[in-house]
């Protein structure tokens, strides 16, 4: 349990951050709109509030957890926006406090969770750091929206390690949702840190790369942000379909984000589901 104990010592802090972002805030600033297309800060706070409810029960009880996923079978394409839709209804003060007890509990109940633990989700079953590590993707990524929505500027921090191996991981699940065959070789990812440390992911000697900074890249993995807008480069056809449409999270891709300086398109909600 070291390392996701230390993932979801992270995960509480992400969280923490974005509470300060909303915790003051006036009813209006609440039904303000972010980047994402309908939603506004309100939707953003009860999408965490409702993915982290589900996880939770994912972790205590999976039978009643497979009715959530037999739900989200029936309606693929709308049930993320109906569970926010109906959180949203709440007044901010009580949304916030669900919000808080919720995390609160699925973080006692994943590290109270015993090793080897696998964990059912909407794709295949996640290790306790995997959840984790899937959860502050999500928190990080409606967070931005947020910030954006807000115009608070966030310091990247050592946190966003973790959004960009899940993005890492998740390559061959870009394509495969389009429709698309995976690239058979491994890529070579090095993402400059803000401390100048440079993170790396697959083979040194690996003839496609990508490259950039490691902020941008998680922008880029989330679908917070066009690629065109990103110092994020590709070496390789392949590694530059995939900075098109690679997405760290589970589920549809959405239209993701316009260039900047483009009418708004709508957004990827996103979320590891």
């Amino acid at each position: 349990m070291s390392d996701a104990a230390a993932v979801l010592d992270d995960l509480r802090s992400e969280s923490d951050e974005l509470d300060l972002l909303v915790a003051e805030l006036s009813t209006g600033q609440w039904a303000g709109p972010t980047p994402a297309e309908r939603w506004t800060v309100a939707h953003q706070i009860a999408h965490l509030t409702w993915t982290d409810e589900v996880a939770l029960l994912a972790v205590t009880d999976p039978d009643a957890f497979a009715a959530e996923v037999a739900k989200a079978q029936a309606a693929p394409d709308s049930f993320v926006d109906q569970a926010a839709e109906e959180l949203v209804a709440e007044e901010p003060a009580v949304l916030l406090a669900r919000w808080r007890d919720g995390r609160d509990r699925l973080q006692r109940a994943l590290r109270a969770a015993p090793p080897g633990t696998r964990i059912p989700w909407y794709g295949p079953p996640m290790s306790v750091a995997s959840m984790a590590t899937a959860r502050l993707m999500e928190t990080w990524a409606h967070g931005q929206d947020v910030a954006d929505a807000l115009g608070a500027v966030r310091a990247p921090t050592a946190r966003l390690r973790h959004i960009a191996r899940i993005g890492v991981r998740t390559r061959d699940y870009a394509f495969l949702v389009r429709g698309i065959k995976a690239p058979d070789d491994e890529f070579r990812v090095e993402l400059a840190a803000p401390d100048g440390e440079v993170i790396a992911f697959g083979p040194e000697a690996a003839a496609q790369r990508v490259t950039g900074p490691l902020y941008d890249f998680c922008l880029l993995v989330t679908r917070r942000a066009h690629r065109d807008d990103l110092a994020v480069t590709a070496l390789g056809a392949d590694a530059g379909q995939w900075l098109d449409i690679a997405q760290a999270f589970a589920g549809p891709p959405g239209s993701g984000r316009a260039p900047a300086g483009d009418a708004p398109g709508g957004g990827a909600r996103g979320g590891a589901r």
